[in-house]
């Protein structure tokens, strides 16, 4: 504590209201810093941050404490080494940019299509919930082959998994809920759909990957999608560039993902001793690498907590990691996000916000609620 005061003084509501403040301190005085808070060793700095996501031989996922595994078992998400690679590969192919924008493109843009018919005569909507969330549904339950299954089937199966390991990380049992919500789901699996063809994967691993996949693909787009909403709509000179110009909207999603990310921090387990950033790291202890932190450090980004859609190296972002675990939904993620937040900003005129709103939240970062209205 006394070696690193400000991790000391951290609390968890610090965390999950707005961290910027505190993760800015940290990074210039404590850049991997002890916070009793989390039982962790907290890395703010982009560069420590890239060192630990590259080295998966001292930094792993692999132990079984991690809470996705206890509850879905073992996946890509809690694997290193050649076992990664077996879980990865077979989803790499459905994954990579030219499949997803041939297999999805229609399919995304006629779901967007379908939400905002939705909610346009209304004149004002909850966009996360009656956009934002259901195109990630959508989507996800397409890429598990899912379409025989309707979207609030999908989603309780999301929220019983996503809760069962909610509890687990908070040292609970997996819950009888989220258990049930896995055997659905590996009843409702082909696990050639999945991959994309036959695989070395036993059907039980398709299953945990698949699991893997619905959370990712649902939690982390809603609030990527939500947080672009969120931060056009805040500010308004940046708005006006992006509708002047829509050829700045990528790179307006870039630089959301940037300011805010989905998922804030990422877990990983020290493997042996070592010193990282100046700090004692030893073996077997926790390693939460803040992409929050990494995002905003000015090192990389200069006046890192403006909101800049011209900002010329925004993709230089951390929001979908690096490393062998970097984001294997990443492409699908942007299409998803380019067709939400362009066509909203094209059918709703004059949209803006009903109420103040900010993102929140420890580990997934997104506006509780996104009210918003229109002419």
């Amino acid at each position: 504590m006394n070696a690193f005061p400000i991790g000391a003084s951290a609390t968890v509501d610090e965390l999950e209201a707005d961290p910027h403040p505190l993760l800015a301190r940290l990074r210039a005085h404590e850049p991997v810093s002890w916070l009793p808070a989390l039982d962790a060793w907290l890395v703010t700095r982009r560069d420590l941050a890239l060192q630990a996501m590259r080295d998966a031989e001292t930094f792993t996922v692999d132990d079984p404490r991690f809470s996705t595994g206890r509850v879905v078992g073992p996946s890509m998400l809690t694997r290193d080494g050649d076992e990664h690679a077996r879980h990865r590969d077979p989803f790499a192919r459905p994954f990579r940019l030219d499949a997803v924008r041939e297999r999805f493109t229609a399919v995304v843009a006629e779901e967007t299509e379908r939400l905002i018919d939705a909610i346009e005569p209304h004149g004002r909507a909850e966009l996360r919930r009656s956009v934002a969330g259901p195109l990630a549904v959508a989507a996800t339950a397409t890429a598990l082959g899912l379409d025989s299954a309707d979207s609030a089937q999908v989603l309780g199966w999301y929220d019983a998994i996503v809760d069962s390991v909610t509890g687990v990380a908070a040292g609970r049992p997996t819950t009888r809920a989220g258990d049930e919500a896995f055997a659905e789901l590996r009843a409702a699996i082909e696990p050639s759909l999945v991959t994309g063809g036959p695989s070395s994967l036993t059907p039980d691993e398709i299953v945990s990957n698949a699991g893997v996949l619905l959370f990712g693909g649902i939690e982390t787009t809603e609030g990527m999608i939500a947080n672009a909403v969120l931060h056009l709509l805040s500010n308004a000179d940046q708005l006006a560039l992006v509708r002047a110009d829509r050829d700045l909207l990528p790179n307006a999603i870039e630089e959301s993902l940037r300011l805010e990310p989905a998922a804030a921090v990422i877990d990983r387990y020290a493997t042996r001793d070592v010193e990282l950033g100046g700090a004692p790291i030893r073996r077997g202890d926790l390693v939460t690498l803040s992409i929050a932190g990494a995002n905003r450090d000015p090192a990389t980004f200069p006046d890192p907590d403006r909101f800049d859609v011209r900002r010329e190296n925004a993709k230089l972002h951390l929001a979908f990691a690096q490393g062998p675990h970097v984001c294997i939904g990443m492409h699908l993620a942007r299409l998803e996000a380019h067709s939400a937040v362009a066509r909203l900003l094209e059918r709703l005129p004059n949209l803006r916000l009903a109420e103040p709103a900010a993102p929140r939240g420890l580990v997934f970062r997104k506006p509780p609620e996104l009210n918003a209205l229109w002419d």
